[in-house]
């Protein structure tokens, strides 16, 4: 039935849109940073924790290798539901004290429970639809993970109001606590689904048109709901009620596809009298087209299918791009972990701030589906490339950062979000045109691994500068007010993301002959 793969791509979006659930983590920082009584170098740390649980990815692709999805699923929420949950009961002070040490390890263990979820996405829609077609629906079905801060404030908001939502004037509970729940709910609903896949449909460009079509409007209405002061000044809760029921409305196409289906069977049905033997001819005619579109398939892998960690490793371009995203899609997840300290020291809203953030790296992530078509297509498109230029406005836009005045903040909050939302989506295809498909599980989660480095490294950096310039306040409460604050982290971070925007080209050059001949 046509109508399993649709509802596959429904239940992947759902998974990615509540999957990052680290993305959330500046919205209830300052509580956190101030209940358990930190420095803001112990509070990047506990951010590198999230991102350190990454280094044990590659347990999930190797668990996928051997156990139904549907396990592996309940693993990562399993995961999720005992970390964010402790975490919970600690900020509700119904377990009285917490070591910094014990809540660390709950955060790498929160961190490792992401890679479950995203391993069952990509290796659901790689299992479920055409090579041909994976760039596109992955790219479709990952960029609601920019959506995720953005989906959670919305809840947030919705359960406990405005006023108490907000890190300034609640605790941030209420974040942790959704963090703990929302992916439990969603795998239940989503598990018979994932069971179920098997069908790979040749035709998927009406229903992809649809799944666009929705998820434009969805990510338009983030974006104005965020910037326009009438929407995100109201009082009332139905904005938010609005963004949370567009994210669920990716239900339709499914729908849609079961009116199609129902019709064509009529259809069928009333055909048969042409006779048994000219429907075999057509169903056979059917097969043979589709076997032929599985073998016309081009797959632009400069490495072959790379099945071990030492062979992987050995690889240059495994290192090149390795930094690459170093320094580009994990730079932009650190200044996401800082959004919380940034606000605060420009006297920005942290609220808005990271919805920016969130929404554009919707539309970052969402506008990398085209490349797909036409990296196949006579016109093509280099994804490496792609992420070169990408890295180049991304540069420029940490330097503006520089500017004291609030309009180049929101502004390029904005480029780093989509930017780095954009490099994260296209990464997950060029890991498997790099290092084939195989044991693409293992390969893309050591590609990642560069996270946590990224996050202790950079986000260090930010820590350090930081606290040299605490001014407002006492003992550990104090904070830093100013755009000096940052200033010189920023000046460093696009160096950093410079560096990495030069890797880019080299690797582009080392990929683009191989590129063409595809």
């Amino acid at each position: 039935m046509s109508v399993l793969p649709w509802l596959t791509v429904t239940t992947v979006i759902w998974l990615q849109a509540i999957g990052g659930t680290n993305t959330d983590f500046s919205a209830y920082s300052s509580p956190l940073k101030s209940r358990l009584g930190i420095t803001q170098v112990k509070l990047n740390n506990l951010a590198f924790a999230s991102d350190a649980g990454k280094l044990f990815g590659w347990c999930a692709g190797l668990t996928a290798s051997r156990l139904p999805l549907c396990a592996v699923l309940a693993i990562g929420v399993t995961l999720s539901a005992i970390g964010y949950g402790l975490q919970f009961l600690f900020m509700s002070r119904i377990i009285s004290s917490f070591s910094y040490t014990q809540f660390f390890f709950l955060n790498m263990l929160n961190g490792n429970s992401i890679c479950w979820l995203n391993t069952v996405a990509y290796i659901t829609i790689m299992r479920q639809f055409l090579p041909a077609d994976h760039g596109t629906v992955i790219a479709l079905t990952t960029s609601y993970t920019g959506l995720t801060a953005k989906i959670y404030l919305a809840l947030a908001e919705v359960i406990v109001g405005k006023n108490n939502a907000a890190s300034s004037g609640g605790d941030g509970k209420i974040y942790v606590l959704l963090n703990a729940v929302t992916p439990v709910v969603i795998a239940l609903l989503t598990m018979p689904t994932i069971w179920a896949m098997r069908e790979k449909p040749r035709d998927v460009k009406a229903g992809l048109v649809m799944m666009f079509g929705i998820a434009g409007v969805t990510g338009a209405y983030a974006v104005i709901q965020t910037t326009v002061p009438t929407l995100h000044s109201s009082s009332g809760i139905m904005p938010e009620m609005v963004l949370v029921v567009m994210v669920a409305a990716v239900i339709l196409v499914p729908v849609v596809k079961v009116g199609e289906w129902a019709v064509r069977r009529r259809k069928l049905e009333g055909s048969l009298k042409v006779g048994v033997g000219e429907v075999g001819d057509v169903e056979g005619g059917k097969e043979e087209e589709k076997e032929e579109e599985e073998e016309a398939v081009v797959v632009v892998g400069t490495e072959g299918n790379v099945k071990g960690v030492v062979e992987l490793v050995k690889k240059v371009n495994f290192w090149l791009y390795f930094m690459v995203y170093l320094c580009g899609a994990t730079l932009g997840l650190v200044y996401g972990n800082n959004l919380g300290q940034i606000s605060q020291s420009r006297g920005v809203s942290e609220i808005v701030l990271l919805s920016i953030y969130s929404s554009f790296g919707f539309f970052g992530r969402l506008a990398t589906a085209p490349l797909s078509i036409f990296s196949r297509s006579r016109y093509k498109i280099s994804k490496i490339g792609t992420i070169a230029v990408l890295m180049i406005f991304m540069s420029i836009s940490f330097f503006l950062l520089i500017s004291s005045r609030k309009s180049p903040l929101l502004v390029s909050t904005a480029i780093i979000g989509s930017c780095s939302g954009a490099i994260t989506s296209i990464a997950v295809s060029v890991s498997s045109e790099l290092f084939g498909q195989e044991n693409f599980g293992v390969n893309h989660n050591i590609v990642i691994s560069n996270i946590p480095v990224g996050s202790f490294l950079f986000g260090s950096i930010a820590a350090l500068i930081y606290d040299k310039g605490e001014n407002v306040g006492s003992g550990r409460d104090r904070i830093c007010i100013g755009s000096d604050c940052y200033q010189k982290t920023f000046i460093i971070w696009g160096c950093i993301c410079s560096f990495g925007t030069i890797l880019s080209f080299v690797l582009f050059s080392r990929t683009r002959k191989s590129f063409r001949k595809s």
